[in-house]
């Protein structure tokens, strides 16, 4: 297994009090546009607010969604960026935003491809829930994508010599002459001004925040949550306070599948289901086609008692999804030689859950119609040892954010440009309409980073009359 590598933090002392681009957050957009702005000439600094560097990115293990790639074709499978833009457009309840849509799906291969320019390969291929084909790509190791992107982005970032700091919280992004000018920053208490003729906001959505739940999703109060504690809507804030517009904000994305017995939410990943994992119910029995959308799954769920469920699937399944062995490690998967062990396990009736799953290996055996509808990601459970982690929705990802376009720039409710200020990833609302799909979270980071990154040089590049 490769090392990980340790990414050290700039000394703070060195933080300078002009840059030509600020890039507020350290996850995968925030790394990405970075990256990119450097290699088009400018000399960025990346700002956190946490020790922790990542952001959300970390907690993602599905993959990276993308269509007409090179992979695929290696994979046998011929896609299109039309079928990618129905799928995604039917997954949010055509609501979301078609220009974004339209960027985000058609630059989708080329940020695999820019990816792979460095080093950072996704040549394995799963399925998430609500898409038609195999898009998802993902490490051959097939670890969890979040991590391995970030360990991988801060490899390149600390190549460059991009400075990134941690423990620095913007509070204010300051504009002259009606543009961005820099950003106020809290640093080790004190306050701290720094120039800079562009900011990228790449602060991640607010799925931590009580306050913005209460506020735009009061139902959602009582329910647990996957986001990392600094997932409270610093970036929105920022951006309202600038004059930006805001869209879609009670739009908020609950996943079906987190183990949640803990004091932690621990999130299991689509793969799972994609790879052949499927859901039962309190009595042992299928009840839901498991890659149906997340808003489709999560209902099926909060309709059985307690709102609770469980996710079982054989060793062939576990040995597709690398991530299983982090969830078993830290003591979420049940073990059982048979299926009626497992069942006794879980108390359910040993008869009832045989049935559950002769019937869906004579589905899969037969390549029949599944009675829930279930079309992708279909294996027969017959390898020893059994398994069931226990699930139960949690708030996971806001679609709702700042107003942008396809050039990431940030809007006012005017539907005008503010000079100088981007955003992208889950900061930006829009493209996701009222549901994301699996495997397109990575994707925007990296396709609306680079842009964002891209932009930002442009815009910076006028400035100077270049």
């Amino acid at each position: 297994m490769a090392t990980k590598f340790v990414f050290h933090p700039t000394d703070p002392t060195q933080l300078q009090e002009q840059y030509d681009l600020i890039i507020i957050g350290s996850g995968g957009t925030g790394l990405t546009s970075a990256l990119q702005a450097y290699e088009l000439g400018l000399h960025p600094v990346i700002l956190e607010k946490n020790t922790q560097i990542g952001g959300n990115t970390t907690r993602a293990s599905s993959g990276m969604n993308a269509a007409e790639t090179n992979i695929q074709l290696q994979h046998q499978i011929v896609d299109s960026f039309a079928e990618f833009y129905q799928d995604t457009l039917q997954g949010g309840g055509q609501k979301n935003n078609p220009h974004l849509l339209h960027y985000f799906t058609e630059h989708s291969a080329l940020a695999i491809d820019w990816l792979a320019q460095h080093g950072i390969e996704l040549t394995d291929l799963t399925i998430t829930g609500g898409m038609k084909i195999k898009r998802t790509h993902r490490p051959a190791s097939m670890a969890p994508i979040g991590g391995f992107l970030v360990n991988q982005l801060l490899q390149q970032i600390a190549q460059a010599q991009i400075p990134l700091f941690t423990e620095v919280a913007v509070t204010q992004i300051l504009q002259a002459q009606g543009k961005v000018s820099g950003v106020q920053v809290k640093q080790a208490g004190q306050e701290k001004t720094i120039a800079a003729a562009a900011v990228i906001l790449a602060t991640g959505g607010f799925g931590a925040s009580s306050q913005l739940l209460e506020k735009y999703r009061p139902d959602l109060r009582n329910l647990k949550t996957t986001n990392q504690p600094g997932a409270t809507g610093d970036g929105i804030k920022l951006a309202q306070a600038a004059g930006a517009d805001l869209v879609d904000m009670d739009q908020v994305q609950v996943h079906p599948t987190v183990q949640q017995e803990s004091d932690h939410a621990f999130l299991i990943g689509e793969a799972v289901r994609g790879e052949g994992a499927i859901l039962v119910d309190q009595n042992g029995e299928r009840f839901v086609n498991e890659l149906a959308t997340r808003k489709e799954v999560t209902a099926a769920i909060d309709c059985l008692p307690g709102r609770k469920a469980s996710l079982i699937f054989d060793q062939e399944v576990r040995q597709r999804v690398q991530a299983i062995e982090f969830y078993d490690h830290i003591g979420l998967v049940l073990t059982a030689t048979t299926w009626a062990g497992l069942a006794q396990q879980n108390q359910w009736e040993p008869a009832t859950l045989t049935t559950t799953i002769q019937n869906w290996n004579q589905v899969v055996t037969q390549k029949a119609l599944d009675p829930l509808g279930r079309t992708t990601g279909r294996h027969t459970l017959t390898t020893r040892p059994f398994y069931a982690i226990h699930i139960a929705p949690a708030v996971h990802y806001t679609m709702g954010g700042v107003v942008i376009n396809e050039l990431t720039q940030v809007l006012t409710p005017e539907q005008k440009v503010i000079p100088g200020l981007f955003a992208a990833g889950e900061v930006a609302g829009g493209l996701h309409g009222n549901n994301r799909i699996g495997g397109n979270s990575i994707a925007e980071t990296v396709i609306f980073g680079r842009q964002a990154g891209q932009q930002a040089f442009k815009y910076c590049k006028t400035l100077i009359g270049g």
